[in-house]
């Protein structure tokens, strides 16, 4: 049996100024990591026991376990674990690459992992700001020493560097021409300070005729959790069709939920997406996705603002059509789902589900999609001929 493993979570951290006393070098550095950095900035509501993103990630990060959950040990994430990673490797340790926590942290090298290993996640922390070149520093020289528990190793004096990483704006998306294919638009808007801004938004374009995708690229402004278009099941009601052009927050300032938002969503049925700050991706030759006439879509922005600041999100979509002669097969999107399960309260479940298909497929992109409750994901396959 294959088996593909689609990682549910990555390794979250946040940061922050951390404003201690620098004048105590017998300290160990481990203890200065752990005391100025992580306390700070990473385990407070993240890598705390009880969290979700401590459940996703497993990893805990306050005194009593952080380095054993740390230093060499295997990371959660499936693609870090099969290229070698560790959380914290020492045997490799002058190779940084090789530790899951500096490709995660290092925001000024934040291109390394979006265009080489995007399914590592994103940068953190998301939806903050990244940790001061100083930290960044400290927590380097002590990998490259070993990543030892005892002993001075690094001048506690590289703290004072608070300053940061200042992230490049987004890379706009040169707008199509109506025969080259759809260009569609959301933003810039506003985030809240200390908010998660969830909305949707029908494109007031309408397809009028049957087309062909060959290319989809998405490219997000920073703070992106993720970026969907959907469109509408063929059953769905007149009645749960939103307007055009308005934006429908799913939460409301206070942090309810809007039923008539939830009530909408059922009828969704997946078209595109990304978790990436930018994707780019074509279809293999000949093959195009079939975009009906009178298709709806339904844009699904996801922001995260861990900040005391409004900040702004923005998002650009293109569809790039393939000409009918460039085209030997359709490609059509598979919406498999699962919704007769029960998660009873604080205990972890396991759910199953197999679709059976009795037609040859041949299946090139998957996407599963999980918020705070999914620890893990896996795709198998589960019979029949190779």
């Amino acid at each position: 049996m294959r088996r593909f493993l689609l990682p549910a979570a990555a390794l979250m951290m946040a940061a922050c100024d951390s404003g201690t006393d620098l004048s105590d070098a017998e300290v160990s550095t481990w203890e200065t990591i752990q005391t100025r950095i992580f306390d700070v900035n990473c385990t407070e509501a993240c890598h705390e026991a009880g969290t979700s993103v401590a459940a996703q990630s497993g990893l805990v990060l306050t005194a009593d376990v952080a380095y054993e959950q740390l230093v060499g040990v295997e990371p959660t994430n499936a693609s870090a674990r099969q290229n070698g990673l560790l959380r914290v490797h020492t045997t490799q340790a002058t190779d940084l690459h090789r530790s899951y926590l500096w490709e995660k942290i290092n925001a000024p090298d934040q291109e390394h992992l979006y265009e080489e290993h995007p399914e590592y996640g994103a940068v953190m922390p998301l939806g903050k700001q990244p940790l001061t070149y100083g930290e960044l520093s400290y927590i380097r020289r002590w990998i490259h020493a070993g990543a030892p528990r005892d002993g001075v190793v690094v001048d506690p004096v590289i703290l004072q560097d608070t300053a940061r990483y200042r992230p490049s704006t987004f890379t706009p998306l040169p707008e199509l021409t109506p025969e080259e294919g759809l260009s569609m638009r959301l933003g810039p808007f506003e985030v809240p300070a200390d908010f998660e801004r969830e909305f949707f938004y029908r494109e007031p374009v309408d397809i009028l005729e049957t087309r062909l995708i060959k290319r989809s690229t998405i490219s997000m402004a920073p703070g992106s959790h993720h970026f969907i278009v959907y469109t509408f099941d063929e059953n769905t009601p007149s009645s749960a069709l939103p307007l055009k052009a308005v934006y429908r927050d799913l939460r409301r300032p206070n942090g309810t939920l809007a039923g008539s938002v939830l009530q909408q969503m059922q009828y969704h049925v997946f078209l595109s997406g990304t978790q990436w700050p930018r994707m780019d991706y074509r279809f293999p030759d000949g093959v195009a996705l079939e975009l009906q006439a009178g298709t709806v879509l339904d844009l699904n922005s996801h922001y995260v603002n861990r900040t005391g600041q409004m900040s702004h999100g923005e998002v650009h979509v293109n569809f790039e059509y393939a000409l009918p002669g460039e085209v030997r097969q359709v490609a059509r999107v598979m919406n498999l789902n699962n919704t007769e399960f029960v998660l009873p309260p604080r205990q972890i479940t396991t759910v199953e589900k197999t679709f059976n298909t009795n037609e040859r497929i041949h299946v090139f992109q998957l996407f599963s999609h999980a918020h705070e409750h999914m620890l893990d994901f896996r795709v198998e396959v589960a019979g029949g001929p190779r």
